[in-house]
């Protein structure tokens, strides 16, 4: 029963430096007075590669099946999801669609969990997700000044 599942605030952000270029990710999953954040980066990457990267990090990082609300100001990830374009994309196997190795992880990582997505303005003042930014543009610049850096293990489970 979903009702029963822990329900999860998860707010992600992604930053890249040029476009490919050093990026950084991040995500802050909240659950009653409990919070992680997490961030990564890769030296040569897109910002929309970044932008999934932190949905997935966080959608990895759940034990257990969850009721998560996202917060992201990733028209692309939002869409996808809500838009249901995943079916249409799968249904044609992929084909002519940038990042189908991140968008594959992330149904996997989707499936045990009850998602709903909320889209907000990023750089407009919203609390949750200037914290997200600011995680991942940390991490973008890590990137920047050490391209050997390496990411967190995304594994890692909470909660």
């Amino acid at each position: 029963m979903t009702q029963d599942r822990p329900s999860v605030r998860l707010v992600t952000d992604g930053a890249c430096s040029g476009n490919p270029g050093p990026g950084g990710w991040a995500c802050i999953l909240t659950l009653g007075e409990h919070q992680k954040e997490l961030s990564g980066s890769e030296a040569q990457t897109t910002n929309n590669r970044m932008e999934l990267t932190a949905l997935l990090g966080g959608l990895r990082a759940l034990k257990r099946p969850c009721q998560v609300h996202v917060v992201s100001d990733s028209k692309y990830g939002t869409d996808a999801f809500e838009k249901d374009w995943l079916s249409n994309w799968q249904r044609k196997n992929w084909k002519n669609v940038k990042n189908p190795d991140l968008w594959q992880a992330l149904l996997l990582a989707a499936q045990p969990h009850t998602l709903t997505f909320e889209w907000v303005q990023g750089h407009a003042g919203h609390p949750e997700n200037e914290g997200a930014d600011q995680l991942a543009v940390q991490a973008r610049d890590a990137a920047a000044r050490s391209p050997s850096t390496p990411r967190p293990d995304p594994t890692d489970r909470l909660f």
